[in-house]
This record gives C-alpha cells, structure tokens and sequence, in this order.
C-alpha cells in the first residue's frame, strides 16, 4: 500500500510549493510518524548502511531517512526540501542531534535540480515523492539525481501508483492521544482529469467533542515500473535485479 501522505499542493503546479504542508505538517509526525519510520528502516536501511560516500535523501519531509543516514553510515547526508513547514520539523529534529552528527548534515531549502549538487553521494533515496511530481517535473528530476551521484551510485525511488483509483477509497489514519485531545485523520483518494486527488482531513476532539477541523488537498500522478525504468533509462540508469520490495525501484547510475 503507498504511504499515507503526499508530495505535492492541490494545484497544476510543476515545482513543489514551499506553502505545501501548511495544514499537513501539524499532523503529519503525529498520525503518520511512527509508522513511516519503520517503512524507511524497512525499505531503505541496508542501502543507507552501505553508503561509503553520501547520502541524498530527495524530498525530506520531516526527516525520516535523513536520521536513517546519519545513523546508518558515517557519511555526509544531503537532505531536500522545499516546503517550508515541513523543512522546519526536519531542522528541529537535526538540531537536537549531537553537533558531530549535525556537522553531516546539509538541508537544502529547494528542489533537487536547484541545488546544483555534484557527486556528493553513492546513494539517493526518493521516498514517498516521485508520484506527486507530475511527467515533466519527474524528468527534471532524474538528471539532477544523476549529477548528484557518484559513478555507479544508487538510486531507491518509492513507485507512484501504477493505476488511477476505480472507485474514491478512503484510508483512516490511526487516532493518537496527547495528554487531553485526541488526534484523527483520513485520506481520501479518488480518480480527477488524469490525476489521483489525495484529500487529507483532520480533527482534533476531546470528551465535549471535536475542537477543531482541517482539510488539505494534493494531487498524485500514476505511473507504471515500466514507464519509470523507461525514463530513468534516458539518463543512464539501470535497473538493479532483485533488489528487495517491488513498491521501491532500484537503479544503478552507469
């Protein structure tokens, strides 16, 4: 199942948004938090651990396979992210790191194309991303990550949905308590124009009832393995066989 959350702001824009996640960051940690970290651990950290130049993490978020980097490898870390809000909880959580461990860390306020990176990592990883990049910022995308990467580095992208949804499917997000209010949340996903709409909705309760309601919209776009590997190709890259989960695609920069 694609995880629950999403990249890119309810509108036709080809460039990340630094206003996305005005809503979404409140809750994000909170809902979706802890579930997320044991998915990148389980995903992404044999790669990670095995990294003997860098790690590029694509699209940061709060911070899950930025702290997977700069504890699985001794290594410099290049996180990326563009929204605003969200780049603020992946600072909070670097800075109460020890100061040798933030030292190799870099947080880059942009999109990947706009970092001009070089070489900086034999490993990148893309998680929870690319789906919500549409076709042509998508292409943007592989050769920055291929200028990013050392020769015969590699590259771990989370794979779109293949399909528009058939029918509106909605995925409720487990309730949390904090000291007197309880957390709720969904995601609501139905087929729009080409697009999947992801419409998340929160509240906040307690014993009288629900306190306050927040609702914020993205939009996906899908993709076959087939389409991607075909992309990837026109930039050097080579799948890698038998690479572990068939929701994660691994790639080889030539």
């Amino acid at each position: 199942m694609y995880s629950l959350s999403s990249r890119s702001p309810a509108r036709p824009a080809s460039a990340p948004s630094a206003e996305a996640y005005a809503v979404s960051a409140e809750f994000y940690d909170v809902l979706q938090g802890e579930a997320d970290a044991a998915h990148v651990r389980d995903l992404y950290g044999e790669a990670v651990a095995n990294a003997r130049v860098g790690v590029l993490d694509i699209g940061a978020g709060t911070g899950r396979v930025t702290l997977l980097g700069v504890a699985g490898a001794d290594v410099g870390v290049h996180a990326v992210e563009p929204a605003r809000s969200m780049r603020a909880a992946l600072m909070t959580r670097i800075a109460s790191l020890p100061a040798d461990v933030r030292e190799r860390v870099t947080v880059h306020p942009c999109t990947l194309p706009e970092t001009g990176l070089r070489g900086v990592a034999d490993v990148a990883v893309c998680h929870n991303t690319l789906a919500c990049l549409d076709p042509s910022s998508r292409r943007r995308l592989y050769p920055a990550v291929a200028e990013a990467l050392c020769p015969g580095g590699v590259f771990l992208l989370q794979l779109p949905p293949a399909r528009l949804p058939r029918v509106r499917t909605v995925h409720p997000l487990p309730a949390q308590t904090l000291g007197r209010h309880e957390y709720g949340g969904r995601m609501v996903l139905s087929a729009d124009a080409g697009r999947i709409r992801t419409r998340f909705d929160y509240w906040v309760q307690d014993v009288t009832g629900v306190l306050r309601e927040h609702t914020e919209t993205f939009w996906m776009w899908p993709a076959s393995r087939d389409d991607i590997v075909a992309e990837l190709a026109e930039h050097g890259f080579t799948p890698v066989p038998d690479a572990g989960d068939p929701a994660v695609l691994t790639v080889r920069r030539a």
